[in-house]
């Protein structure tokens, strides 16, 4: 005949005793009320720098007389830099480049043929400026002083992180308020926070105002008009509630 282990009457005793109360705070019991909201919050901010690409395109019968082109005119516009006190910090360079160019010549029997015709060559800097109502000035000076290429004005924020940051807790206080309004209307009192979730949906990132086009040098011209208008920062939270018993 086979024996059946014995369970001590100790053991026994353990696993009729209750869950202990922090233990059992963490699991909410089955049907326990609870309040699911979302609250969002957005601002309207002002940039606090403009950012603007300028270029140089050089034409050169050699690569090294096409760079050495683009490269005397893009000192030019790191010196019109230094003069509107920009530092080293805010300048950069965004993109070099050097390519064969050629042109179409036609043949004794009536066809066309790409022939070499010297090296195209490019050097843009990036540049971002803190005194935003001088950027019109800085881009026709540099206009002026040899680029010829102005591939995108951006205005941002230095520290973009922060203003997210108080939106996310803008839309945090939201959700609260959401929350305590409809426990009032419900007649219940609200209890505490179960889960909360940051972003509550997937969302693109802000974008600030861009643009892109390129532009061509006008000698001669006033300052370029600019507009920095708003960046806009918003945040939404999801967050549970339970309701108080």
């Amino acid at each position: 005949m086979r024996r059946r282990p014995a369970i001590s009457l100790g053991l026994a005793l353990l696993l009729l005793a209750p869950i202990p109360a922090a233990f059992a705070d963490e699991r909410p019991a089955v049907g326990e009320g609870r309040i699911s909201v979302v609250g969002r919050a957005r601002s309207e901010t002002p940039p606090d720098f403009a950012s603007v690409e300028i270029g140089v395109e050089a034409r050169g019968a050699t690569p090294a007389a096409a760079l050495d082109s683009a490269s005397a005119s893009v000192k030019a516009v790191l010196a019109l830099a230094a003069e509107f006190k920009v530092p080293e910090a805010d300048l950069g360079t965004s993109a070099v480049t050097l390519q064969p160019v050629t042109r179409s010549v036609r043949q004794s029997d009536g066809s066309f043929a790409e022939k070499p015709d010297g090296y195209r060559a490019t050097n843009t800097v990036r540049v971002r400026l803190a005194e935003m109502a001088r950027l019109g000035d800085l881009m026709r000076r540099a206009l002026d002083g040899g680029a010829n290429r102005i591939d995108g004005v951006g205005f941002g924020l230095r520290d973009p992180e922060a203003a997210e940051a108080a939106m996310r807790s803008a839309a945090m206080k939201d959700a609260r308020a959401q929350a305590e309004r409809l426990a009032e209307a419900a007649g219940v009192t609200l209890g505490r926070v179960l889960a909360i979730q940051s972003p509550a949906t997937s969302t693109p990132p802000p974008i600030a105002f861009a643009a892109p086009a390129p532009m061509r040098a006008k000698h001669g011209g006033v300052p370029v008009p600019l507009v920095a208008g708003t960046i806009e920062t918003a945040a939404d939270v999801s967050a549970t509630f339970a309701i108080a018993p």
